[in-house]
């Protein structure tokens, strides 16, 4: 395990892939305090997180980093706390409200294809484009308000608080939060900046008003604190968790389904032809979702082979067994939907871009898709994210199509997301009706 510390610092998916390969579907790691075993079958990974998913917790390294920066929110909690909070905002969610993020998603992308050159060839950083987009989606369908105005602020310092959250990750032993590490003190200014945008955003909103049949996330979160079903505290958390998890998964996924349309040119043309059949060059609404189908099947194909939440860690509270393996209390395990979804026994020629597995009736085995994770703990904005995708990506390319940039093909980093490293750079080429 020494020394494969550093391969799984450098590339920890290689890594991922290379151990399963190895030594096959469960494999415990020699380490010499708490016992850690890779789960990479489908009825191992129903077993966690579905079956018994009670048993296991979040008190992992994993969501441990993760609340330095978010604290006790829905990501990172468990038990009572989490029930608590997530009843609080699961009428955030619900798809009654969800006409309002297919309006914002297209408002979005329309500010952003406003900005984005309307010369033939032009080099964009995708990437760092649909970063932008989908916070301004949460800020504006979550908030009640618009947090775009310090989306910069709000992205440099969630990207220095989240390399600090990845390093503490991958370390056997990280140093205490409270030690005035280099690292800890980058960690210490990105959280007062997040704090300070939290702050801000709270002001705003109790200088203007929340009504009673207000429904927005922040809305809620306030009336939860005022009748005292929540801490004071749990406003700060839920917010950040949602800055973090509300815009970087979805940018996660918008960015590889542009990289993947762009290196799959076919693939593009019937996007396009369906746009321009169900469009006719106007933008997208929320009436016009159930007639998107090839674009839906597009970002899910996206999701599969590129899961922003690309590893998922569980702690067993109760001894337990999976997949035939005995698990004592304490036992660490790692399931990964990047493995789960290159299963050839799950999926027909698994490495290969096809969104027509999701069109034609073929199915996986139930489980061995989980880009949003499942069971009780299945991601609460799944529709939300799904809802923003599909339309913001029919929203920018209703007129355009992309063809990939220059130099090499992007390398898939794996930070708490999957980004592509340096950036995504395509070339926009306008286009008329197919």
């Amino acid at each position: 395990m020494l020394r494969d510390l550093l391969s799984i610092r450098r590339d920890p998916l290689a890594y991922l892939v290379r151990t399963a390969a190895r030594f096959g579907d469960r494999v415990a790691f020699p380490l010499p305090t708490t016992p850690v075993l890779l789960v990479n079958s489908v009825a191992g990974a129903r077993r966690v997180l579905v079956e018994n998913g009670s048993a296991w917790s979040k008190r992992t390294i994993q969501y441990g980093s993760l609340s330095l920066v978010t604290g006790s929110g829905l990501l990172t909690s468990d038990g009572t706390a989490w029930r608590t909070a997530r009843r609080a905002v699961q009428p955030a969610f619900h798809h009654s409200g969800l006409d309002v993020v297919a309006e914002q998603s297209v408002a979005a992308a329309d500010r952003l294809r406003e900005r984005w050159p309307a010369d033939d060839d032009a080099v964009v950083d995708a990437d760092a484009a649909v970063l932008q987009a989908t916070l301004e989606v949460v800020g504006r369908t979550l908030f009640g308000t618009d947090v775009a105005d310090d989306g910069e602020r709000v992205v440099s310092a969630v990207l220095g608080a989240l390399e600090v959250v990845i390093a503490r990750a991958r370390t056997p032993l990280p140093v205490p939060a409270w030690v005035p590490t280099p690292s800890n003190r980058r960690l210490a200014r990105a959280r007062r900046v997040l704090d300070e945008v939290v702050d801000t955003v709270v002001a705003r909103r109790r200088a203007a008003g929340a009504g009673p049949d207000d429904d927005d996330l922040l809305a809620l979160l306030l009336r939860s604190v005022e009748s005292g079903a929540l801490p004071p505290e749990a406003v700060r958390a839920e917010l950040v968790t949602m800055v973090i998890a509300g815009h970087e998964t979805v940018a996660s996924a918008l960015s590889w389904t542009l990289h993947l349309l762009a290196e799959h040119p076919e693939a593009q043309a019937r996007l396009h032809a369906e746009l321009d059949a169900v469009l006719a060059g106007r933008a997208p609404t929320w009436a016009d979702l159930p007639a998107l189908t090839w674009t839906r099947a597009v970002v899910d194909e996206a999701l599969r082979l590129y899961p922003p939440a690309w590893v998922v860690t569980r702690r067993a509270e109760e001894d337990d067994v999976v997949d035939g393996v005995a698990t004592p209390a304490g036992t660490l395990v790692i399931v990964s939907p990047w493995l789960l979804h290159r299963r050839a026994d799950a999926w027909a020629d698994p490495e290969r871009f096809d969104p027509e597995r999701f069109t034609d009736g073929r199915s996986a085995p139930r489980g061995a898709y989980l880009p949003f994770g499942a069971g009780s703990r299945l991601c609460i904005g799944r529709d939300f994210a799904l809802v923003e995708a599909v339309l913001v990506l029919a929203a920018l390319l209703r007129d355009r199509s992309v063809a990939p940039g220059p130099g090499r093909p992007p390398q898939v980093e794996a930070l708490v997301t999957l980004r592509p490293r340096g950036g995504l750079p395509l070339r926009l080429r306008p286009r008329g009706p197919s």
